[in-house]
């Protein structure tokens, strides 16, 4: 980033994934080297899931459209457009949309999002 008081970003980082799941990185490691909090659109396709994670920072999760699943701890939890979430650091979770539509959200973990620190399980 510049100097500058402000940065526009126009042009997100996308990260490859192989489950159709789009990621769009408006700032955070992968996007501007900000390792303090990163920002990411997503989309999670219908019947999408990952396995289960830990990670080592906050993360909060704003739904646009659809709806989004999080067991956390075995607590089924499904959130709907207009609703958000705040899951701390150190709280097993896993994410998935085994609904019939798309999920779009937005995602900010603080500190950023780091793949060292998801801590997913196999």
């Amino acid at each position: 980033m510049s100097d500058k008081k402000f940065h526009i970003q126009k042009e997100p980082f996308v990260i490859s994934t192989d489950d159709g799941k789009y990621i769009g990185e408006h700032f955070g490691n992968a996007s501007d080297g900000n390792s303090e909090i990163s920002i990411a659109h997503m989309v999670a396709p219908a019947h999408w899931s990952e396995p289960f994670q830990t990670p080592e920072f906050d993360e909060y999760t704003f739904i646009f459209e659809g709806k989004k699943q999080f067991l956390i701890d075995e607590e089924k939890i499904i959130l709907e457009a207009g609703q958000s979430i705040k899951i701390a650091a150190g709280t097993r979770v896993q994410y998935s949309n085994p609904f019939n539509k798309p999920c779009t959200y937005i995602s900010i973990c603080k500190p950023a999002f780091d793949f060292n620190k998801v801590n997913r399980e196999e």
